[in-house]
């Protein structure tokens, strides 16, 4: 999911005026009634928002826009602004879309670590599916629909009986996220023959200046930058971030 502290679509259609912010907080959340009379419209915000979910699964987010989403659906270009105002707006649709599964760990067994756990490892599989997310929800102010509320409720209803006050709750929830979205960064950057050719490079620099970075050296003779043994990448993180939420719980008890 995004973070909460921001998250924005980083992506702006173009209007003519400041955004109405109550239009766009209606259509996330579905409010907005349809006309009583005229004809039955032809699209949905839903099918228009998994138009452009698809493209950007495909492309990335630059590919999408409110012209290749109507080709892909068959309409004109300005077909489009009967039912979504922008850009904006489309892209505040399409992370709700992503984030539809929202996590039900009520049955989930193990207490708050391995809630926490299910929660993040979940969260992780979406940013895997749908890479173009963490564009989507950069940090900056935007309106958070129902399913991007969801998991963040699901998040807070796991900490709820750890005794942590609501602020520290809500830092950990912070930190979960920053962690997967930090491993699927990561993921999003990598490629193959570029690490390889920056291995070489690095190896033949530390070879002529090992005495400048003596500590550094030691830790790539012993490893350190050794291709993992086990394929998660979140596992490490993970686990250490909640090692330390469990001393705050365990601090929480005793006081």
């Amino acid at each position: 999911m995004a973070t909460t502290r921001g998250g924005g679509s980083g992506a702006t259609g173009k209007r003519n005026g400041p955004r109405d912010l109550k239009a766009g907080i209606e259509l996330l959340w579905g409010e907005r009634g349809q006309p009583a009379r005229g004809p039955k419209p032809s699209l949905t915000p839903r099918r228009i928002a998994d138009e452009a979910v698809a493209v950007a699964d495909a492309e990335g987010l630059d590919a999408v826009s409110m012209g290749r989403v109507a080709a892909g659906l068959g309409v004109s270009g300005m077909a489009l602004y009967r039912y979504v105002p922008g850009k904006t707006e489309l892209v505040e649709l399409m992370v709700e879309v992503a984030l539809e599964d929202v996590p039900d760990l009520s049955a989930e067994a193990g207490g708050w670590r391995a809630g926490l756990t299910a929660w993040s490892r979940r969260s992780w599989e979406v940013y895997r599916r749908h890479g173009w997310l963490l564009a989507a929800t950069a940090m900056r102010r935007q309106i958070m629909g129902p399913h991007q509320l969801g998991w963040l409720d699901a998040a807070h209803a796991v900490l709820e009986p750890t005794g942590l006050g609501a602020a520290d709750r809500q830092r950990t929830v912070l930190l979960l996220i920053g962690e997967v979205r930090s491993i699927a960064q990561q993921a999003a950057d990598f490629d193959e023959e570029h690490s390889r050719e920056w291995g070489r490079l690095t190896d033949e620099l530390l070879e002529r200046h090992a005495e400048r970075f003596p500590a550094l050296t030691r830790a790539i003779a012993h490893g350190a930058f050794a291709p993992e043994e086990e394929d998660d990448p979140l596992a490490f993180g993970l686990e250490r971030i909640l090692d330390g939420v469990q001393v705050l719980v365990d601090r929480a008890a005793r006081d």
